[in-house]
């Protein structure tokens, strides 16, 4: 990926251009100090003056009033506010008419910056002020005021905290009063520019010690660059987080969010004051020293899926290679590439107007349908459909172009979503809910509404969620990572019971599911971890630690990240912007493959020939879940677990299939489902049973009375368990009902015995009559 950028021979501007700003994605405003401000129509090429400022005016900083909020558009979208040497911002029409002139500083206004929903304005000034504004200009607060200028000012995602810079120091400081200040020394020279993005909330900072450095949110250093020849004097965002874009004297660069840099030009501009990206993040403009204004585009982005490598050539061209043959298409669209996603055979492309969907079998005929917006801020690919993500909405489309759904919740920002907070699978989409990051939003893919009741899924401040992609919706799994880095799975479907969520890893940065079976990768402190098998938590959590493969991380540098796990390769990008890959055996997608039809001899053999502990590991888990134990006892007997062999063989021995069923989802510690499904098959003792050997003393004696039935067994019980331990009975409901109870074990022995023949009987009988009515 790179910048291809374009100067005129002659400057336009007689002096130094200190602010720019896009009005659409093909039209730029440029203010200067020779007091004019220029319309630049990229389209025709055209440049044409639209006001000549009165001399007093010196501007120092433009923006435009934000188009669009959430889904609506805005009706006052047409003016930019301007700030100026002389202590005045001024709300300036898109003619160039000053609507409104207000004094705000004393000395020269520095920046001044709309919210993201234009509600307010923040101007920052040369007296040390910070100030908050109405849309019509009269002021509501004084934020902050210092010392020093403030050169910089920048709002949060949620337009509820301002981040300013103070001499070498950085604050985030929250609206509310109360709140506490966050402020840390940033740079060693000061600080010239700031700018903080709301999809990734990452901040973006640079000054007069010739570096840039991004951030989180709590001020903790994500990366510092090496030192560059001159002060940086401007940096932006992109719109979608995923790029950034620094200038300094006669230099422009193009980072990843990260920090690492993809490209760096040298052109002839004297310092670049000021850095705009268009609404779609395609192109980029800066406002030059020497009078010019630069325009550059992104080119040479690359999508790669099995043998198949795209690269965005120019900006409507697009050149695909298939590795195999060397054989190479090219694909020509009516107008710029904005976003574009390779997966599942299928290539889809969303240019300024139109979808592309190419099949990967056929590069000639592509499928093509009209966009409503023309900035499509995410692509995300499954098997049978995907998602485009624009500042509207979200929609689901097939690949013959059809809209399947689009999903929608109350509070929804589709412009701040990214793929770690959305993700798609065949049948559901997921949603992380930026205004609680405790909130995942569930829905069907195929309808758009919520999953079962509407309640979403709760867990602590989650960070990045991915579906599994294979197997039946029944058992569709979703992956968390949270703020303290822990690594969860829970199932998505949990009819109207709260959904078991089982922590499988800790310290782990990244992860992704591979595309053809429900194997988990992930960067887990500095290794790379593939579970085979996570789903085995549900059923047999200590054989989880059996089915990992963890790779040694001496091969990655630091912080990598994982990009994709197709087939058998895992795709990480280092530290440093370098791709490395990794490859993991082909035998676990193939035993899930045999798991999945049901071939267990066939997953026997494979396990045999591979000799791989966590294969067996897998296949035991695998037999558990589908009840298969004859394989479950070899597969466990393989891995040396005898307990687990011997209660195989006592599943085995139960008298009735209810009663086996319970006992493997005790087995698994579902205790409640066992004792429903012990009381649903009316074996009552065993579900009061279960509750004696689990100590549940007051469940047991709650279900014998309820039952009336073995509440001498209940008092039994627990009368040996406190004698062995030399204690007395406290308990009330306990004391209440030993009163006039008399305890004979052979009674209770007998009893016992009565109960479990005539749960054999009834179990001979049901095959008995099972017979028969499979001979009819």
């Amino acid at each position: 990926m790179r910048l291809k950028t374009s100067l005129l021979k002659e400057s336009k501007h007689k002096e130094l251009v200190s602010c720019v700003g896009w009005t659409t994605a093909d039209e730029l405003y440029s203010c200067s100090e020779d007091h004019q401000i220029l319309k630049w129509n990229l389209l025709t090429s055209e440049t044409s003056l639209i006001v000549k400022l009165p001399e007093e005016i010196y501007p120092t900083d433009l923006h435009w009033f934000p188009k669009t909020v959430g889904v609506k558009k805005q009706a006052q979208a047409e003016i930019f506010v301007l700030t100026s040497t002389d202590g005045k911002f001024h709300l300036t029409s898109k003619m160039g008419r000053i609507e409104k002139s207000v004094e705000a500083h004393k000395g020269a206004v520095l920046a001044g910056r709309w919210n993201y929903d234009g509600t307010a304005l923040i101007t920052a000034g040369e007296d040390g002020q910070i100030k908050i504004w109405s849309k019509s200009g009269m002021l509501r607060s004084t934020l902050a005021s210092q010392g020093s200028p403030v050169y910089s000012v920048a709002w949060g995602p949620d337009s509820d905290r301002i981040l300013y810079t103070s001499g070498r120091q950085l604050i985030i400081k929250p609206l509310q009063p109360s709140a506490k200040i966050i402020q840390w020394k940033a740079h060693d020279g000061v600080i010239l520019k700031v700018d903080w993005n709301s999809v990734n909330d990452l901040i973006l900072s640079g000054g007069e010690d010739c570096k840039y450095k991004v951030w989180d949110s709590f001020g903790h250093l994500l990366h510092c660059s090496l030192s560059h020849d001159y002060p940086v004097t401007s940096l932006s965002w992109a719109p979608d987080g995923e790029v950034f874009a620094v200038g300094s004297f006669n230099t422009l660069r193009l980072c990843d969010k990260t920090g690492w840099s993809y490209a760096l030009e040298k052109p002839n501009t004297g310092s670049v004051f000021s850095l705009a990206w268009s609404a779609d993040g395609t192109q980029l403009a800066g406002a030059c020293g020497n009078g010019h204004v630069i325009f550059a585009h992104v080119v040479e982005q690359h999508w790669e899926w099995k043998n198949f490598v795209i690269t965005l050539t120019k900006r409507r061209t697009m050149q695909v290679r298939n590795v195999l043959n060397d054989a190479v298409d090219l694909l020509e669209f009516r107008d710029r590439v904005i976003k574009a996603s390779l997966a599942y055979g299928h290539l889809v492309v969303a240019t300024s107007l139109q979808c592309y969907v190419y099949n990967s079998r056929n590069w000639n005929t592509p499928l093509i349908f009209d966009l409503k917006e023309g900035t499509v801020s995410l692509i995300l690919q499954a098997e049978k459909h995907f998602l485009l993500v624009d500042g509207a909405g979200l929609y689901t489309f097939s690949y013959e172009g059809r809209l399947i759904s689009s999903p929608k919740f109350p509070g929804m920002r589709a412009d701040i979503l990214n793929a770690q907070s959305v993700s798609l699978s065949n049948d559901t989409i997921a949603i992380r809910d930026k205004s609680d990051e405790k909130v995942i939003l569930l829905f069907d893919a195929l309808t758009g509404k919520a999953l079962g009741d509407g309640k979403p899924l709760t867990h602590k401040e989650v960070l990045e969620i991915a579906l599994d992609q294979c197997g039946p919706s029944t058992d569709r799994k979703i992956a968390l990572i949270d703020k303290n880095r822990d690594l969860y799975l829970t199932t998505v479907r949990h009819l109207g019971r709260e959904p078991k969520i089982c922590k499988i890893g800790s310290m782990v940065h990244s992860m992704a599911w591979n595309d053809a079976a429900n194997i988990l990768c992930g960067i887990q402190d500095n290794q790379l971890t593939v579970w085979y098998y996570p789903s085995v938590v549900f059923t047999d959590k200590e054989l989880l630690p059996k089915t990992l493969c963890i790779k040694d991380g001496s091969e990655f540098r630091r912080a990598p990240q994982v990009l994709n796990y197709i087939g058998t390769k895992v795709t990480l990008r280092q530290g440093d912007g370098s791709l490395v890959y990794s490859s993991v055996l082909p035998f676990p997608a193939l035993l899930h493959e045999y798991s999945i039809s049901a071939r267990w001899e066939d997953a026997l053999r494979l396990c045999c020939y591979a000799k791989d502990q966590s294969l067996w590991a897998c296949l035991a888990g695998m037999a558990m879940a589908n009840r298969e134990l004859t394989t479950a006892e070899m597969a466990y007997a393989a891995i040396g677990e005898l307990p687990r062999v011997q209660y195989i063989n006592f599943l085995r021995e139960q008298p009735s299939k209810e009663s086996s069923l319970a006992h493997m989802l005790l087995f698994s510690g579902q205790v409640q489902e066992a004792e429903a499904a012990f009381l649903q098959a009316g074996l009552i003792y065993q579900a009061i049973q279960v509750n004696i050997d689990l100590y549940n003393w007051e469940r047991a004696l709650e279900l014998a009375v309820k039952h009336k039935t073995h509440v001498d067994t209940v008092l039994a019980y627990r009368e040996k368990f406190l004698q062995k331990f030399g204690r007395k009975e406290t308990n009330k409901r306990f004391l209440q009902y030993s009163e006039g109870v008399e305890v004979d074990w052979e009674k209770i022995q007998a009893k016992i015995e009565m109960e479990l023949s005539k749960e054999r009987e009834r179990a001979a009988n049901t095959s008995v009559r099972s017979s028969v009515a499979s001979r009819r």
